[in-house]
């Protein structure tokens, strides 16, 4: 099990591959995002995207699909997030492309008011198949603290 304690700022890892098809980001943009450059070929043929492009919403909820399994792999004593601090779609993301996910512990916090707690921040870049940012991220984690009885006391 992963704690608070375990967490080490500078720590990056890469993971994921989710590829992207053209009925996903249909199906997405006409649920969440109705814009018509994510719905119609010849719409999206008269923006600055030139083809179908995937929300940039959509595009963090394939992050979060690749954390998320990327999490089943690391047991850890999560808590949720709070937010995010940043969030920039850089390139847009097309059906076809493959995305993965590098990412790097920022820094970690204990809480002051929850002392079972705390938190850190990590930035994740989102990458297509040809190696180009689509997406960056910083966002905020709540994790447990290593409980009393499992601490290893300091020699």
């Amino acid at each position: 099990m992963l704690y608070f304690e375990d967490i080490e700022p500078g720590r990056k890892s890469a993971f994921g591959r989710y590829e992207v098809t053209r009925e996903e980001v249909i199906e997405f943009a006409s649920k969440y995002d109705p814009q018509p450059f994510h719905l119609s070929d010849e719409e999206a043929a008269k923006t600055y995207f030139g083809r179908l492009s995937a929300s940039g919403w959509h595009t963090a909820a394939m992050m979060m699909s690749m954390l998320v399994t990327n999490f089943s792999d690391v047991q850890q004593a999560g808590l949720g997030s709070p937010g995010i601090d940043e969030l920039r779609w850089l390139k847009p993301v097309y059906p076809g492309d493959v995305l993965r996910v590098e990412s790097e512990i920022i820094d970690k916090t204990p809480s002051r008011s929850k002392p079972e707690m705390g938190s850190f921040r990590s930035k994740s870049t989102i990458f297509n198949q040809n190696d180009e940012r689509v997406m960056t991220v910083i966002s905020i984690g709540l994790i447990r603290r290593r409980p009393a009885k499992e601490l290893v006391p300091e020699s």
